[in-house]
């Protein structure tokens, strides 16, 4: 059976399609990406003059999509400024969050976070930036062909469920790590060829220390968790001190330490070869 994240199994989950953000990609076919290392897209971001942009009408935290351009070459990027912090959150449905915060810094930290653990090729590329006035984060456009809302309504089945459900594993581990509040369908972007991109992680890193759903761990990369189980806290501060507070460091560190003793009972229970691919 293939997997699907627990933002996809949830069918008021669709619903949230609707209102979520989506940022990168459209829903017409894409052009190819240029062949540009993360270092030349950073430069890019940082530098490349802003031609053409325009609000997205889908999420709450007024996105734009912008067309920058360096003289040689033309790509877009998705531009966040928002930047909220409430000691008390009240929501519509009547949950509440205590020390509630959304804001573009997250983005630039869950890229850093996603580098060290090797899940770069997961997060686009994305730094800080200022355009007309406002300080924000820049992400990379990616090429893409269905939003995860539009999988679903769809039926659409990957080709190779393995290697699909390996990229969602992955996906399950990282959002637990930083603990995203806000998952929704338009976040999960698939590629023509089936690879899967997650973006907007503004009201992530949280200060919870516990794992929001541990029973969805249920398998794990061997480079992956490797790299868990040597992150630091000091690495970690050092890479997102311009966007996470310490207290959010801890709270990651500690999810960490819950995430790496997870897999090892379900080593010890099941075996290696069970767990980990």
């Amino acid at each position: 059976m293939v997997y699907r994240s627990r933002v996809l199994l949830s069918a008021a989950a669709v619903c949230l399609a609707a209102a979520g953000l989506v940022i990168v990609g459209s829903a017409q076919t894409p052009e190819k990406e240029p062949n540009l290392t993360e270092e030349q897209q950073r430069e890019f971001l940082l530098h490349a003059k802003v031609v053409n942009s325009r609000q997205i009408d889908k999420g709450i935290t007024n996105p734009w999509r912008l067309t920058l351009s360096d003289g040689r070459l033309t790509h877009d990027a998705a531009f966040q400024s928002i930047d909220e912090r409430k000691p008390v959150m009240q929501f519509p449905d009547g949950r509440t969050e205590i020390n509630f915060r959304d804001s573009y810094h997250s983005n630039i930290a869950a890229r850093e976070l996603a580098k060290l653990l090797g899940l770069d090729n997961m997060v686009p590329v994305t730094v800080e930036r200022n355009w007309q006035g406002n300080g924000g984060s820049l992400s990379w456009w990616v090429p893409w062909k269905w939003d995860a809302a539009m999988r679903l309504q769809q039926n659409l089945q990957p080709p190779d469920a393995d290697a699909w459900n390996k990229q969602m594993y992955k996906a399950r581990v990282f959002d637990d790590l930083i603990y995203d509040t806000d998952p929704n369908l338009g976040n999960v972007l698939i590629t023509e060829d089936w690879k899967v991109w997650r973006i907007d992680f503004t009201r992530a890193f949280r200060l919870y220390p516990d794992l929001q759903d541990p029973k969805e761990l249920v398998q794990c990369d061997r480079q992956l968790l490797e790299k868990l189980r040597q992150l630091s806290y000091e690495e970690v501060l050092d890479r997102t001190k311009a966007h996470l507070g310490k207290s959010q460091v801890k709270a990651v560190m500690a999810r960490r330490d819950k995430i790496v003793a997870h897999f090892e009972k379900l080593i010890a229970e099941k075996g290696e070869n069970a767990v980990l691919y």
